[in-house]
């Protein structure tokens, strides 16, 4: 065994004056510091254990959108803005035209209607006496609510009910093609008009669930109720996120017992993890008291703040393992361990944050929600990893087993390292650096299938076998106006909406449109002004037509639906509804309503984009799609100037970003081939995946660098960092990887995507920083220049 005061020891035994200045303010106010983190951490740790979940309809869609902007500048003269929920009532046996069934559908409705958040205004079903029938007769138009004023629930009033209902314009909409379910539709406010609370969807779901669902299943055995809409969907995320729990507890012990097998140290063991999840606590705590809740998409950025910690941690343990093998105390050790790895240790903690914060640059509440909230994290990590985490083994230090483990490890395993240095032998780095551009070309040949937005129909946050995208399912299949709903808005003057040219240029856009793939029908004015004109003229389809007669016209929408004209008469809507809210079918829609007011729109009329949920979903895969490549962008300049500041080299910027770069275009690969979209619930992983795997790379080369400067051969420079480092970013990526992987398995098909892509990326640039990079360094680095620099700056 060396001396302890010789070899690689000696340089740090120095002067007090020559140690650095972090070291010596940390290290001298042990007490004072610990302290403050105790009393921090149980301020902090307070709040954390108060944070609630949070949603927001206005906070998931991107409000800058020329889109979005159209639709909240006239969402007090449109009823179908996207966040509303459809209620099918059906009856398993039999059709609706029960006393039972309609006893039972008015309580229902009666339950919603007295909901809190909902618009009971705009509430409709056959109960409410905004859904009406029309006819036309040799005494002029006869019409009333769709329940006869006389219901009593006899045979005959159900017959007058029957033909009512065949009357109305319903059947499809509210009422299913087959007579065995009818709708109840509920819009909601985003805030609550008298208190100015915003919607609790979390609460609000479970209300539909227990005081709908659940009661009206078991009174009657021959109901089932099928619920989708926003709120829904969101409020079944939100009940998902008790099952993250789950997770994050298998994460911790995963993560606990190889940490254990790799250490072999009780304190080795259980202070990172400790330290690790108080980072998350004081993440908690600052967010609560910023105002922040978590979102069903922000609230896996823990789990990256724990892992995070842990990656950092690793180092910490293993360098002081190092050193404590070679003699040094606990105190000692603890210092040469800060002393080797503030620098690489802060620079990629700061990308790591710098990488997340780029996120706030994406016009999405949520994504930037999730930028700070992973920023504060990793700005936690640094304070709990560089000193909390060295200040307490400063006093527990590492135990004899973890030390004897070290000391037979690298007995052991030398044959190992020595084997895997050849990455960087001048005749296997060729091989590595071609078996990577032929992964990259396959990368860049798959990734040309990625597509931004949904990939399938329903909710794909949720698993397709969920019941939520079961009962989406159950209304594409019974009602001929789907669930997708795309509203483009016709702009006029003042009581000029119902003018010939306007209603012509609709009727036209709606004849584009219904030939449109995707696109399943559509609704408007135009169509209630031929339609009425038709029923006056004894149903003769030839009249089935916009008269030019502006009198007819007049006539004809005298009974228009509000819904399709606002009280101005300077605003009226064209509903599309498509066939499913997949990216290509919005892409091509929008694409045709552009084309068409582009052609179309005068001084007379304006066709703007875009309401509607299927408005909302077009306006967020268009910033996602823009913000996408701006955003890897930043992440890797920030990342590459961080690495250039400290470094001073372009040739480490490469060795360390280009295995980063093979693992994104590889990611992005995956998820083509996989069928998993960009989208809200995506996007950040790439970021994510960037910031963290940086980290691997900065610690290889600041120890292979370390090595050169000594002037060793790059081969055994490489085997002494692999001595030293390599085994803890081989064990970290292998570890974060299996703790991630669990989330296959989740409930939540948006975590079990993100599980899938963050183990790839964390094992594939781990992969990537022991095998690529030592290659890159071999045609990338000159050794002689490296010592020569160090040297002159001596």
């Amino acid at each position: 065994m060396s001396n302890p005061k010789h070899d690689k020891g000696e340089h740090y035994i120095t002067t007090p004056n020559a140690e650095p200045f972090l070291e010596r303010l940390i290290f001298n106010n042990r007490a004072i510091i610990l302290i403050a983190f105790f009393f921090l951490t149980l301020f902090l740790g307070y709040n954390a254990v108060k944070i609630q979940p949070d949603a927001s309809f206005e906070r998931m869609i991107p409000l800058e959108h020329p889109y979005i902007v159209n639709m909240l500048e006239h969402r007090d003269d449109l009823e179908n803005l996207g966040n509303f929920v459809r209620i099918a009532v059906e009856v398993e046996e039999g059709d609706i035209f029960t006393q039972e069934y309609m006893e039972t559908l008015k309580q229902i409705t009666d339950e919603v209607f007295y909901l809190d958040g909902v618009d009971r205004s705009g509430l409709k079903s056959l109960w409410t006496s905004n859904v009406r029938w029309v006819e036309v007769t040799e005494q002029g138009f006869q019409g009333g609510t769709v329940i006869p004023d006389n219901y009593d629930g006899s045979r005959a009033s159900l017959e007058a009910l029957r033909q009512n209902v065949l009357r109305s314009n319903e059947v499809g909409r509210l009422i299913s093609d087959n007579f065995r379910s009818t709708i109840v539709y509920a819009p909601l406010y985003e805030k609550n008009p008298e208190t100015g609370e915003p919607l609790d969807y979390g609460e609000f779901s479970r209300q539909l669930e227990e005081q709908i669902r659940n009661k009206y299943e078991s009174q009657n055995p021959n109901i089932d109720i099928h619920i989708v809409g926003f709120a829904k969907k969101v409020g079944d995320l939100i009940e998902g996120i008790g099952s993250i729990a789950w997770f994050a507890g298998v994460t911790i012990i995963l993560t606990t017992l190889l940490l254990f097998g790799y250490s072999r140290s009780v304190t080795g063991t259980l202070v990172p993890v400790f330290t690790s999840i108080v980072a998350v606590f004081l993440q908690l705590g600052t967010l609560r008291l910023l105002g922040y809740g978590l979102d069903p998409y922000s609230v896996l950025v823990p789990f990256l703040v724990f892992a995070i910690g842990i990656s950092h941690g690793v180092q910490i343990v293993n360098a002081m393992a190092v050193e404590a093998a070679k003699g040094f105390d606990s105190l000692m050790a603890a210092r040469l361990a800060f002393r080797a790895l503030y620098i690489p240790g802060m620079l990629a903690l700061v990308s790591d944050a710098f990488g997340f914060l780029t996120l706030i640059f994406i016009e999405i509440d949520v994504i930037r929600d999730l930028a700070v909230a992973a920023g504060i994290g990793v700005a936690f990590v640094i304070l709990t990893n560089l000193v909390l985490h060295v200040l307490i083994m400063s006093y527990v230090g590492i135990s004899k087993g973890g030390i004897k483990h070290v000391q037979n490890h690298d007995e052991k395993h030398d044959r190992k390292w020595k084997v895997m240095s050849y990455f960087a032998h001048p005749g296997v780095a060729p091989i590595s650096l071609l078996i990577a551009v032929i992964g990259l070309g396959l990368g860049l040949y798959y990734k040309q299938d990625l597509k931004v937005g949904d990939l399938d129909q329903g909710a794909p946050e949720l698993r397709a076998d969920s019941r939520y995208n079961l009962d989406n399912k159950f209304i594409i299949d019974n009602y001929s106006t789907s669930a997708d709903v795309l509203v483009v808005m016709v702009k006029t003057e003042d009581e000029q909406c119902t003018q010939y040219n306007v209603l012509r240029a609709m009727d036209n856009l709606q004849w584009e449109l219904q030939n449109t793939p995707g696109v399943q029908s559509s609704a408007s004015l135009a169509d209630v002004s031929k339609i009425v004109t038709k029923a006056l003229n004894e149903g003769n389809w030839k009249w089935y037509e916009i008269s030019r007669n502006q009198t007819i016209i007049n006539a004809s929408i005298r009974e228009a639906p509000a819904g399709l004209i606002n009280t101005n008469c300077d605003l009226t809507p064209v509903l599309v509804f498509l066939e499913d809210h997949k990216a290509e079918t919005l892409e091509t829609v929008t694409e045709r309503v552009e084309e068409f007011a582009g052609n179309n729109n005068s001084d007379e009329f304006t066709f703007m984009l875009a309401a509607g949920n299927a408005g909302v979903e077009a306006a967020t895969n268009d910033v996602i799609s823009s913000a996408k490549n701006m955003m890897l962008a930043f992440v890797y300049g920030v990342v590459s100037l961080l690495c250039l500041l400290t470094f001073r080299s372009v040739r480490a910027v490469l060795c360390i970003l280009i295995p980063l770069g093979l693992t994104s275009i590889l990611a992005e690969a995956i998820m083509a081939v996989s069928g998993i979209g960009i989208k809200v619930a995506t996007l950040p992983v790439i970021a994510l995946g960037v910031g963290i795997g940086v980290d691997y790379g900065i610690y290889i080369y600041s120890k292979l660098e370390k090595f050169l400067i000594e002037g060793r051969t790059l081969q055994d420079a490489y085997f002494e960092t692999l001595r030293s480092t390599g085994k803890a970013v081989i064990f970290t990526g292998i570890t974060l990887g299996i703790g991630v992987v669990t989330w296959i398995f989740s409930p939540i098909k948006f975590q079990a995507d993100m599980g899938l892509l963050l183990f790839f990326m964390f094992i594939w640039n781990m992969v990537g920083s022991i095998w690529l990079l030592p290659a890159l360094a071999r045609f990338l680095l000159r050794p002689d220049h490296m010592v020569a620099k160090a040297r002159g700056k001596k």
